[in-house]
């Protein structure tokens, strides 16, 4: 019996894939459950819009960025830059103080002001308002005690923007979108070119008169098809089920879907150059993708919250851009001038997997 358990251990112990699932995984899993979920909200970026700019409204913007939840991006001038401060995905807040702010507070005993919130993400917006409002009801009953009890208010109006009525679903549809064509179209492609390998039909391709980048086409297109079919039946569900809107250009989502799709079946072309078994393909579909796409995208849990490390591997998570792409067009309603950017990027990731596959399939040629 003890020969016998003595070669599993061995056997175990020679196959670096199974040392890694068995140690790796459930370390990496503690890390990334341990620091990415987390419902506190630190160092938001918000913009000021002063319309007073006098000492009262410059102690309160001070209250604000030293209470740790915020920090300054931007300093408006009109009430014109708000709108474009918020498509930019810069700033999660807007705080705007009437004119006369302090002088109404000491003549009138009362002064507004406004919090504007983009609530594209519903339960950060709905958090940050309540530190917001905490914190101007803390600065008014300084004020209150200061004023020997003299009557004081300080209004505040909030006002949800692109989610007024702070539905969970604007939120978790982009996401369930992103995580769906990731999941679906690099797991599915991993899988197919294992396959081929596992029956043995990919020695006959690799010797056919077929390039590399022939065989990887060949095994993309079917997919990109089929995932697209299955975006159209996701936005469909979402639209008339679900009620999800779409602001902006339908065209525009669509293409960048296309992307985003192709950039998946790359990817997962990339896997299956790396995994022996169909088992192996999922695995590593399922575990080096599912939790990333998850924690580190931004579809549940804000980046800006994270350690840095964390947030440094988040720029590497191709879900991240396309959510932002998608929240942009869906909720926001934008054009690609907004968003250029991590098109880009996607566009880049797009390219460097195919040719990393394609690199793998002229080794094995080799």
């Amino acid at each position: 019996m003890w020969p016998f358990i003595k070669k599993e251990f061995l056997h175990i112990f020679r196959d670096y894939r199974s040392m890694l699932i068995l140690f790796g995984m459930p370390v990496v899993q503690v890390l990334l459950f341990g620091f990415a979920i987390t419902t506190d909200i630190n160092d938001a970026k918000i913009a000021i819009l002063d319309h007073s700019k006098d000492p009262v409204t410059r102690e309160l913007t001070q209250k604000f960025l030293s209470s740790g939840y915020f920090i300054l991006e931007q300093n408006l001038h009109s009430n014109n830059q708000i709108e474009d401060a918020f498509r930019k995905g810069e700033i999660k807040e807007v705080v705007v103080f009437e004119n006369r702010f302090a002088e109404k507070l000491k003549k009138e005993g009362r002064a507004d002001m406004q919090i504007l919130l983009d609530a594209s993400e519903p339960n950060t917006a709905s958090m940050l308002n309540a530190y917001s409002e905490g914190i101007v009801n803390t600065f008014g009953m300084q004020q209150l005690k200061a004023a020997n009890k003299i009557p004081l208010s300080i209004t505040t109006e909030s006002l949800m923007l692109y989610n007024p009525e702070l539905k969970s679903v604007y939120m978790f549809v982009p996401g369930v979108i992103t995580v769906l064509l990731m999941l679906v179209s690099a797991m599915m492609t991993s899988i197919s070119i294992t396959r081929e390998k596992e029956t043995g039909t990919m020695e006959a391709l690799l010797v056919s008169p077929l390039k590399p980048l022939q065989i990887i086409l060949g095994k993309v297109s079917p997919y990109v098809l089929l995932s697209f079919i299955n975006l159209l039946v996701i936005l469909l569900l979402a639209r008339f089920v679900f009620s999800m809107p779409v602001q902006g250009n339908y065209a525009l989502l669509l293409a960048e879907s296309v992307l985003f799709i192709v950039m998946s079946l790359a990817l997962g072309i990339l896997i299956s150059t790396v995994s022996k078994t169909q088992q192996q393909a999922m695995l590593l579909s399922m575990f080096a993708l599912m939790l990333p796409t998850i924690l580190l995208s931004g579809f549940i849990f804000p980046i800006e919250n994270m350690p840095v490390i964390l947030q440094w591997l988040s720029h590497l998570m191709p879900s991240k851009w396309f959510i932002i792409i998608i929240k942009n067009i869906m909720l926001k309603g934008v054009g690609i001038t907004y968003f250029w950017k991590e098109t880009l990027i996607i566009l880049f990731l797009t390219l460097f997997f195919i040719g990393m596959s394609v690199k793998k399939f002229k080794v094995r040629l080799e």
